[in-house]
């Protein structure tokens, strides 16, 4: 298991029944990196990898 996975298990357990929608996540990871501008480069990658799931030319 990962460090992460702990971070991840949280977020299911405590808000895996809500619903919501791309534009508040987005917002809440540029408010993230506004509070942690060192996590800018991760949140980045992990935003652009869910922006292109859906690419075939990436598989």
């Amino acid at each position: 298991m990962y460090f992460t996975d702990r971070g991840i298990e949280e977020l299911e357990q405590r808000r895996g029944e809500e619903e919501v929608s791309l534009a508040w996540l987005s917002e809440q990871l540029r408010t993230f990196v506004d509070l942690n501008p060192d996590f800018e480069v991760p949140v980045e990658r992990l935003a652009t990898w869910l922006a292109r799931l859906d690419d075939e030319d990436e598989e």
